[in-house]
């Protein structure tokens, strides 16, 4: 298994404008291959003095980190996977319609160390 992990800051204004777009792209990425997506909104993210995720995504006051998380049978699927779903035109009309500033987004795959 595969994971791709993500950190951003969402404005607070648009929780549900997230989240219904979290929504809407699970069929998407489950039609291109992913196992499962898990979308988290900050609880107890707190401030660094040297790092943390507000720091990491410049998370704004009236901002919420959000966490997320998908999974893929593996890293190669991800790979096809993700190539297919930046060409499909349904990721295009999401791309207009963001509630988050992507260039604040951290991303990253990881291959299972432990998991109990």
């Amino acid at each position: 298994m595969y994971v791709d992990g993500f950190v951003l800051a969402v404005p607070n204004a648009k929780k549900e404008a997230y989240r219904r777009h979290a929504v809407e792209m699970a069929p998407l990425l489950k039609e291109h291959g992913a196992l499962s997506m898990v979308e988290c909104w900050g609880d107890d993210v707190p401030e660094g003095k040297l790092t943390s995720f507000p720091m990491a995504v410049k998370c704004e006051a009236d901002e919420t980190v959000v966490f997320s998380w998908m999974t893929w049978p593996s890293k190669a699927a991800r790979d096809e996977a993700w190539k297919n779903i930046m060409a499909d035109p349904r990721m295009k009309m999401q791309a207009a319609d963001v509630p988050f500033d992507g260039k604040r987004l951290i991303h990253g795959g990881f291959t299972i160390l432990t998991e109990a």
